[in-house]
């Protein structure tokens, strides 16, 4: 009997190493490794560019799973830098964020699928100005190992487009205008 109970409880726990285990990050927003930056149109003539400078979250991510990832970010919307103080005091109006109201915004992942190698379709509900929609965010791995620092890292890049209007922004900037494209970065330190 102890013999069996030992196979067995041996063969479990092979079993188990075997599974993929996806380990835990911390977006590393003390080291300033990650930007949520956007990209919008200024009058079909040029490119407005911007970041939020004020952002935290988390994720968890195993390469040899990465349907099993998962993300979390939160977002103060107020931290919002173009780079043009006027114009970041209209962003953060009721014309745009509207960061009185609604001082964050919120990305939760409800499914990860994998679309090549290294390549992969987050989506997720994004919570900004009030209102929670969907949205997909087009990811690739960039790498992950070691710290000089004695820790361990994983870093992605991805990329979405909003619909301003989806989101209950209705300043219309014209026809070039109606969407903005987040462009993300993000540097995560093991737990």
């Amino acid at each position: 009997m102890f013999k069996k109970s030992f196979a067995a409880l041996t063969l479990g726990a092979a079993l188990f190493a075997g599974q993929a285990m996806a380990a835990d990050y911390a977006i590393d927003k003390q080291g300033q490794h990650a930007f949520i930056n956007f990209k919008i149109s200024h009058l079909g003539y040029s490119w407005l560019y911007g970041t939020f400078k004020d952002f935290d979250g988390s994720f968890s991510f195993d390469a040899k799973a990465p349907e099993a990832s998962k993300v979390s970010v939160k977002i103060n919307t107020a931290s919002v830098d173009s780079n043009h103080a006027e114009r970041d005091k209209h962003l953060r109006s009721g014309d745009f964020l509207n960061v009185d109201k609604h001082p964050t915004a919120t990305f939760e992942s409800t499914s990860v699928k994998s679309t090549g190698e290294g390549t992969a379709d987050i989506t997720g509900n994004l919570t900004l100005n009030g209102v929670t929609k969907p949205v997909v965010i087009a990811a690739k791995f960039i790498g992950e190992g070691s710290d000089p620092w004695g820790g361990y890292r994983a870093g992605f890049e991805g990329s979405t487009t909003l619909k301003l209007k989806d989101f209950d922004i209705q300043k219309d900037l014209g026809p070039a205008s109606q969407e903005v494209e987040l462009i993300l970065s993000v540097e995560g330190v093991r737990q």
